[in-house]
């Protein structure tokens, strides 16, 4: 075993580690399911977590405010995603084996930009709407998922694309904004 392999080993180990010791603070936490480190998370016990997950290094998770009962970001078993960013304050759920590459971006809620007197951060949460992603679609890199947008089963979004109207199921979507090109058998 050379010092690569050692340094691999330490940091899957502190990896589960914080898992481990992080799980109680979640609304769910399930089995085999990894959180691997540098990740922030924020109102973390209104995040629910299924079996065998995979948050990659990188990911932001936050509830900046619950305007839902929660919880409210649902990751059901085998989701996977890598540098990823998600947002709720109502309900963002994503269904079983989701895959999501590195740089995306989902959120149930906006900006207000209405005050032209006032910077836009401090204007507060605009339009707030549910985000649903069935099971097994795929999320290229840096894809951006907008409020109110439910992606269907096994469907498979382009990299850089931006969502802001449903797709249905066993479709390919891809552009900005994202349209259906086709159809999957």
């Amino acid at each position: 075993m050379n010092t690569l392999d050692i340094m691999i080993r330490a940091q899957r180990i502190r990896d589960l580690l914080f898992s481990k010791l992080a799980a109680p603070g979640f609304a769910a936490f399930g089995d085999g399911s990894r959180i691997l480190l540098p990740t922030r998370l924020s109102g973390a016990q209104h995040i629910s977590v299924g079996r065998k997950v995979l948050i990659g290094a990188g990911s932001w998770l936050i509830v900046p405010e619950q305007r839902q009962e929660g919880p409210n970001i649902v990751l059901h078993d085998r989701v996977r995603m890598n540098t990823t960013s998600i947002s709720a304050v109502a309900r963002v759920e994503i269904e079983e084996g989701v895959a999501i590459a590195r740089g995306c971006y989902i959120s149930d809620h906006s900006h207000s930009f209405d005050d032209p007197s006032m910077p836009i951060r401090d204007q507060g949460i605009g339009r707030v709407a549910p985000v649903l992603i069935e099971r097994g679609a795929w999320l290229g890199q840096n894809v951006v998922v907008l409020p109110g947008v439910t992606i269907g089963a096994g469907s498979v979004i382009g990299a850089n694309s931006v969502v802001r109207a449903d797709v249905p199921p066993r479709t390919v979507a891809a552009g900005v904004p994202a349209r259906v090109l086709r159809e999957l058998a």
